[in-house]
């Protein structure tokens, strides 16, 4: 109210409602510096010069970690736009290149030894620059990946997979939800030895 009554002796012509919505906004959307980019992805419903919405969270996160290449205009349109920003720029090419570590450790290829160092070593340097990076949930993430170093260079540099084994487990656990609270430990077994 007080900032109100002080624009007002400024001849300021609108409400106080007016005022208190426009405060709230700043301080929940943090403030850029510049000039705002113009999403191309404006809807029809929008008028002309006002700035598309973004997609939500998982569907920018899957745009960010594509080949620029794979993208149709308009999500390329998105992505451009996101990363004017400069936080934002920094975590999605962070996220593209743990992307694309993850995606070669994948091809299914044999690994030999230099191959393997060059991955150990494109890891760590990942995860020192990740954790140095100024979005909270990037570095934390590297600092759980760094725990558990050993764990994560193997997944990236040994052929072997858990995939059978945690899809057997999610199996199990499936059976043993549906069944319970009903007839003991006879109907999970019975329908362990029956489901294989």
């Amino acid at each position: 109210m007080a900032l109100w009554r002080e624009i007002r002796e400024q001849r300021y012509p609108g409400t106080s409602r007016q005022v208190h919505r426009f405060v709230a906004e700043r301080r929940t959307r943090p403030v850029r510096s510049g000039r705002k980019p113009l999403c191309a992805r404006a809807s029809a419903s929008q008028r002309p010069g006002t700035e598309a919405p973004l997609p939500p969270a998982r569907q920018m996160a899957w745009l960010l970690v594509q080949p620029p290449s794979g993208l149709d205009a308009s999500d390329a349109a998105v992505v451009r736009c996101v990363e004017q920003d400069d936080p934002a720029r920094t975590v999605a090419g962070l996220a593209g290149r743990f992307t694309a570590l993850v995606r070669a450790a994948g091809k299914g290829k044999t690994v030999t030894n230099d191959q393997d160092a060059d991955a150990a070593a494109d890891i760590a340097a990942w995860i020192t620059q990740a954790r140095s990076c100024d979005a909270p949930a990037i570095a934390t993430f590297a600092s759980g990946l760094e725990t558990d170093i050993a764990a994560v260079r193997a997944a990236l540099t040994e052929p072997w997979s858990s995939g059978q084994a945690e899809g057997q487990i999610n199996r199990l656990k499936l059976i043993k939800r549906q069944c319970y609270g009903r007839a003991g430990l006879d109907l999970p077994k019975r329908r362990m030895v029956l489901a294989s």
